[in-house]
């Protein structure tokens, strides 16, 4: 049986400015009706990768294919407005004096009845029928976003292609029209290729994540396999607050007051970082200098002092000088969790939740 072709398939693409280096041999595939994310810090060469692929810039090297047909290397090259690409922006980008029914229809062509009607479903499906001849000024941020996405569908694009899309929206609307867009697009089986630099967005909307840093993408899957698995100590970081334990590894194993930890495969003397998100530091009283017993999964208990306990929202954030060095350990409590300043309690680390990676050499 053949096999379907991505929608789109970027190979080894490479940008530079004046000398520097800012898209580095980037490489990935989208497949039809499916949501990937290009996540990363500002800077980072996302937004040059995904005007690469409009075409709106132009690579230094590499190959843009669209369903298994070459749309751009260094000598070919399909222009923009025929690549079947659509676009979406932070700033909406609408015509000011244009109506809404306007807007939608400015990039189509061909019988205006067909025009007006294609026109008249979409809005009906972003929920803006019935403002088909108000103008952008009339409108919330939100229902800018929905006339932008309706505009962008409009053509029947192949690829939609989203720079920050949602961040100028208030909080409380992004959730909803996040989603709504989402499941249009994938109705119309086109393949997305989002850019943000917030992992709970790329979490909340992609089929699969492609970490970016410094030009180059370090790790690419599913978001739980992303989030699960990361690939060095700056991937956890990316998701979310970490905890770092410094340890030398002895006969694949690392020596330190929470006890023994596996380092299969690093060489004796290496130095390693043991990372562990704040969420799975679990807390346990101390009973008159002692806490709990070891045990496999959490490992031994190490005693730590409170320095302060704070309530941000769903969770506690308590904050601990560990009693063995002096260092600060934060950990995140479900709830309401307020030990005062100079209780002292005892910390065990969840062995199936803790990374271990060798400390790179500058």
């Amino acid at each position: 049986m053949q096999t379907q072709d991505p929608r789109l398939e970027i190979k080894h693409l490479v940008r530079r400015y004046e000398g520097r280096t800012v898209v580095k041999d980037v490489s990935l595939r989208v497949m039809p009706g499916q949501v990937t994310c290009l996540l990363g810090p500002s800077g980072c060469g996302k937004s040059t990768t995904l005007r690469m692929i409009a075409g709106v810039e132009m690579q230094d090297s590499g190959e843009i294919w669209v369903d298994g047909a070459l749309i751009c290397d260094t000598v070919f090259r399909v222009p923009p407005e025929r690549r079947h690409i659509g676009l979406m922006f932070q700033d909406f980008a609408l015509f000011p004096h244009l109506s809404v029914a306007q807007n939608v229809a400015f990039g189509l062509s061909g019988d205006k009845a067909a025009m007006a009607s294609r026109v008249k479903e979409l809005l009906n499906r972003v929920g803006m029928g019935r403002y088909l001849e108000s103008y952008p000024h009339e409108l919330s941020g939100g229902e800018q976003q929905r006339v932008a996405l309706a505009r962008a569908l409009a053509p029947r694009p192949r690829i939609m292609l989203m720079d920050e899309p949602f961040s100028g929206l208030d909080n409380r609307l992004r959730d909803g029209i996040r989603d709504e867009t989402l499941d249009i697009l994938r109705e119309e089986d086109t393949a997305v290729l989002l850019v943000t630099h917030e992992p709970e967005e790329a979490m909340r909307m992609a089929d699969e994540i492609a970490l970016m840093r410094d030009g180059r993408i370090v790790q690419q899957g599913a978001p739980y396999n992303i989030y699960n698995a990361p690939v060095d100590r700056s991937a956890v970081a990316f998701f979310s607050d970490i905890n770092v334990i410094r340890g030398t590894v002895r006969g694949a194993l690392t020596e330190t007051p929470f006890g023994h930890f596996l380092a299969p495969g690093v060489p004796d003397g290496q130095e390693v970082e043991i990372v562990i998100r704040p969420q799975h530091i679990k807390i346990d009283f101390d009973r008159g200098g002692r806490g709990p017993n070891p045990t496999p999964q959490d490992g031994t208990p190490a005693r730590g002092v409170v320095v302060r306990a704070r309530f941000i929202g769903s969770e506690s954030l308590v904050e601990f000088r560990m009693d063995h060095d002096g260092s600060i350990l934060r950990a995140t409590v479900p709830n309401v969790f307020l030990p005062k300043p100079g209780k002292p309690l005892w910390l065990m680390l969840r062995r199936d939740r803790c990374f271990v990676f060798p400390v790179k050499k500058d």
